[in-house]
């Protein structure tokens, strides 16, 4: 199965997408960690890549998509893959279809603004060792250290509100209208998210029929 996630940040894209390549046995694709790999292995495209990365321009969606379907050629994508941050916006999902990168099933996950501000203003990250906590869905035992490594927890830079209302400025302008585009192809599913966890998969499950 090849599918991508769609959702606002903090809608659960990469809690799910892990349950469901765990379910599958299908590798989950980072734009971030294929970009990196492709620099790091130094193909035609990587290169051309690591170019625009060390002037600090955007790496144009021709060099993404020219190192995704690089990418996708490798034994582990045999049976599917999950896509994580690409496509972003309506251009990058026509150039997929051009190279002939079919997603059978694109799940969006709907939240609502509100719901997504408490979420992300409300988490708290251990730069230590990783964990993640919320301070009314999920708070430590003391609701300020870590209770793996016993680090101070802090909010992240983009968890802070005026992030993340920038951040769904941009999701609703850029990435948004990716949801009539699959529509109009016939391979979007969407799933109410604004619930808990177990409760998504199940939906998420269901939406995908497995």
């Amino acid at each position: 199965m090849k599918l991508t996630f769609l959702g606002a940040p903090g809608a659960g894209k990469g809690t799910q997408a892990a349950v469901v390549a765990q379910k599958l046995g299908i590798p989950t694709i980072s734009t971030g960690n294929m970009l990196r790999e492709a620099v790091e292995a130094q193909t035609e495209v990587g290169l051309k890549a690591k170019a625009f990365m060390e002037s600090g321009g955007l790496v144009p969606d021709d060099v993404i998509i020219g190192i995704l379907d690089e990418r996708l050629r490798k034994d582990d994508c045999r049976k599917g893959f999950i896509l994580d941050g690409v496509p972003r916006t309506v251009a990058q999902a026509e150039a997929l279809e051009t190279r002939g990168i079919k997603l059978d099933c694109v799940v969006s996950l709907e939240v609502d603004d509100e719901d997504i501000k408490r979420r992300m203003s409300g988490r708290r990250v251990c730069l230590k060792c990783g964990a993640t906590y919320h301070v009314t869905d999920n708070p430590s035992k003391d609701g300020v250290t870590c209770d793996v490594c016993g680090d101070k927890l802090v909010q992240r830079a983009d968890d802070a509100p005026e992030t993340v209302a920038s951040r769904l400025a941009v999701y609703h302008e850029k990435t948004e209208p990716l949801k009539n585009f699959y529509a109009g192809l016939g391979t979007l599913k969407t799933v109410k998210a604004d619930v808990s966890i177990d409760e998504v998969t199940k939906a998420v499950f269901a939406a995908l029929g497995i």
